[in-house]
């Protein structure tokens, strides 16, 4: 009997001591002094509580090979799927699941173009890539066992290569771009099958909604005359993917206390554990142009400071939309089908075979077809090829010595210059220097775009139509010190004109949430920190008004006699136009909102083709259109299969109190937006390895904001990271990360500051007092 109850007894005690000498094993050194191959000098390490390091060093390569054993002691599994997801090569790791990720990203090979990148690179930028490496591989090696994700999936560590850093590089393009010209080869599939007039109005170029730095606004699609017949069982369509981008603004010096400019950013990606970004401060000590004093982001992968501020400017990002790739039609050789024609003549179709290796599984060829001007990615409405020409694919994409220099400038003519260097997925960058000058530009290549105006796919076999190398810095549009001392970017539409049309229409947001920043910035003429951090915590929603009063409209017309509707009256009334966690009636309006665009996009579209499956047919302004369409009610642009627009604002009020039935058990006071609008943030494991949530992810509650105000919050969405900096006052400064430092639950400092960023508590940019110390001497 004794032997029967102690046997679970044991077992449990068995198993939890596995699991812990699993996660223990990983836990990053944290005091001490351990040896370094490489270094010239000692670097020292000061973690505070909250397990952010402070790393003093006597050269930028030194700390570049110290960051790399930090970021491979407590980060190396993260780098591992980053580097993977820029090859195509997670399903080596992880197995059958990624494998469509795989074969639609190894088609652009990226690990044979980084391996190219390095053979051709000079020798300043080489040297930090290797330091960085031979850190990151100090750092995985000096752990007791490897990272306890390794020991879950049965797998062992690959150690860091100089083209995996490359390779992190080419995962943000991915995570940030294009990588098959959907939005181009859906427009042309929209404009065949709806005309243009009706193409043009779903998926516009601009919105009333919008906020450009330069006021120039885009004149509205006309309504066509009639609606396609559209088939009376349309599926309905997958909601738009949310714009990767973020928040970023800032004031003059003239608008703060200190004379100094104000810098915020906060980064919209997917959240989860560990957090992408690694905080850190980087001093280099030195007189003059030789020292540093570097606080802010970095991404394990990479040896230079993302955003934040070097005490002289402080700079952040968006993501810009611009066009960075076009879709090329490929016309046919009349005298060789096999042939491809380009302004050199015809040209014969490259097919390469690469080989994809799935973890504890088997191998498969994958054939990819090569053109001179990128991968084939998609075959058109007429049969012809579509090739896929990317900047991310050009030889000159990635040069990580540029960061350098950003790193080094001292004011805003400086960082704005460094900007145009850059070599990453193009950003809107925002910038402000001690001295209180503030300015926009577009960070990193623009490419010189001929004949391709109208957004749609090309031949360029004529050679009047592609691309004719980068824009000149000096041709990039810039903004510096504006009148209004006032800058925001929201990836949306930042300028008009003939700015514009070099930059190209690559998808902006609506300008919803710009719009509401801009006039947040606005409404006040001084700024503290705490002013610009409730401005990225501001949760009101504006752009959802009008539906809020289409939605009472609907519920009170004549026709809409259904107790579900009535029940709803009450609180959408009494809204509160607030994305708050216990409010049902934002839940209301903002279901109203979905389901009206489904419905509206699902019809309208149903006579195009199928499209591909792994996009969305509604694009991120889809919203203006359909608020557009239900509040004029055009009696000739009924979709199919309804008659009239009663009928339309019936069915989409259906469908929302069948939400209320399904997710609420048709208990109305249950349907608040917290209870759909949960964080969402989870280890990319936990939902594979039975119980492994518990130990790693924190508690999932209802969170206030939404996809169309400056918080922008949706399950496994949202604020990657939140700051507000003026150069020279970083003490005065504002931090906030979901999730924070650790990689390992087990350690000291596990999801701290997660609360702050959930509560938008707003907590310290510099790092605190130390509270451990570890010095790495030179081997």
């Amino acid at each position: 009997m004794w032997i029967g109850l102690f046997a679970p007894v044991l077992a449990l005690a068995v198993l939890g001591g596995y699991g812990y000498w699993i996660f223990a094993g990983s836990l990053p050194i944290l005091e001490g002094r351990i040896k370094l191959n490489g270094l010239d000098n000692p670097v020292v390490i000061e973690r505070d509580a909250a397990g952010v390091p402070t790393l003093h060093g006597g050269n930028r390569i030194d700390l570049a090979r110290a960051l790399g054993f930090l970021h491979g002691q407590e980060r190396f599994f993260q780098m591992d799927l980053l580097r993977r997801a820029g090859s195509g090569e997670l399903s080596e790791l992880v197995g059958a699941a990624a494998l469509d990720l795989d074969k639609a990203r190894r088609r652009h090979r990226f690990r044979r173009r980084a391996e190219t990148i390095l053979a051709d690179m000079a020798p300043d930028e080489r040297s930090l890539i290797d330091a960085y490496v031979a850190g990151v591989n100090d750092g995985l090696a000096a752990l007791r066992r490897p990272p306890f994700e390794y020991t879950l999936l049965r797998e062992t560590p690959v150690p860091w290569q100089a083209a995996d850093t490359l390779l992190v590089v080419d995962a943000l393009y991915f995570d940030l771009e294009e990588s098959d010209g959907w939005t181009e080869r859906r427009r042309s599939e929209m404009r065949q099958a709806l005309g243009p007039t009706l193409a043009d109005l779903l998926y516009p170029h601009g919105t009333p909604y919008e906020a450009p730095l330069d006021g120039i606004m885009l004149p509205e699609p006309v309504l066509p005359h009639a609606a396609p017949p559209g088939p009376s069982d349309a599926p309905a369509a997958a909601p738009p993917e949310p714009a990767k981008g973020s928040n970023a603004f800032a004031v003059a010096g003239n608008l703060t206390a200190t004379g100094a400019a104000m810098v915020a950013n906060d980064e919209h990606l997917g959240l989860r554990l560990p957090n992408i970004w690694y905080r850190a401060r980087l001093i280099v000590a030195g007189p003059g142009v030789d020292g540093l004093d570097l606080t802010g982001m970095t991404l394990p992968g990479l040896p230079v400071l993302t955003a934040g501020s070097n005490t002289h400017i402080a700079w952040g990002f968006t993501n810009a939309y611009i066009v960075t790739g076009d879709a090329v039609l490929l016309d046919p050789s009349p005298a060789n089908a096999a042939d491809y024609l380009t302004p050199d003549g015809p040209k014969p179709l490259q097919t390469v075979t690469d080989r994809i290796c799935v973890a504890h599984g088997d191998c498969q060829d994958l054939p990819i077809e090569e053109t001179v001007w990128g991968p084939v990615v998609a075959r058109a409405g007429d049969g012809r090829r579509v090739v896929w020409h990317w900047l991310a694919e050009d030889p000159g994409a990635i040069d990580l010595t540029t960061g350098l220099a950003l790193e080094r400038a001292r004011t805003l003519r400086e960082a704005l210059d460094a900007a145009h260097r850059l070599t990453l997925p193009d950003q809107n960058f925002i910038a402000g220097d001690a001295a209180g000058h503030i300015g926009w530009t577009i960070a990193g290549r623009v490419p010189r775009r001929i004949g391709l105006e109208d957004g749609l796919p090309h031949s360029w076999a004529d050679g009047k139509s592609g691309w004719q190398g980068y824009l000149a810095p000096e041709e990039i549009p810039e903004i510096i010190d504006p009148a209004g001392g006032r800058l925001w970017s929201a990836n949306n539409r930042a300028v008009g004109g003939p700015a514009l049309a070099a930059l190209g229409d690559g998808g902006y947001d609506p300008g919803n949430r710009a719009r509401q920043i801009r006039d947040d910035l606005l409404a006040k003429d001084r700024f503290a920190e705490a002013d610009l951090l409730a401005i990225q915590l501001d949760d009101r929603a504006p752009a959802l008004i009008p539906w809020q009063k289409l939605l009472i409209a609907a519920l009170t017309s004549p026709v809409a006699g259904d107790p579900r509707f009535a029940a709803m009256l009450p609180y959408v009334r009494d809204w509160g136009a607030r994305a708050e966690p216990d409010s049902v009636g934002y839940r209301l309006v903002r279901g109203f909102n979905n389901l009206a665009v489904t419905l509206l996009y699902s019809a309208y579209t149903a006579p195009a083709k199928s499209g591909d499956d792994r996009h969305s047919v509604i694009p991120a302004a889809g919203e203006w259109p359909s608020e557009r369409l239900l509040t004029e009610r055009p009696a000739d642009l009924v979709p199919a299969p309804y008659k009239t627009w009663d009928e339309v604002t019936l069915a989409i009020l259906d469908q929302l109190a069948s939400a209320v039935q399904d997710t609420a058990g048709g208990d109305i006071t249950r349907f608040t937006w917290g209870r759909r609008n949960l964080a969402g943030i989870r280890h990319p494991l936990s939902g594979a390895v039975p119980l492994l949530g518990l130990l790693t992810d924190p508690a999932d509650v209802g969170m206030a904001g939404d996809r169309s105000m400056p918080r922008v919050i949706a399950p496994g969405f949202g604020a990657s990271e939140r700051f507000v900096v003026s150069p020279g006052h970083e003490a005065d400064a504002i931090y906030e990360m979901p999730g924070g430092q650790a990689g390992d639950p087990l350690s000291p400092y596990y999801l701290a500051g997660h609360q702050d960023w959930r509560d938008g508590k707003p907590s310290r940019f510099l790092p605190g007092a130390p509270h451990w110390r570890l010095t790495l001497d030179p081997g």
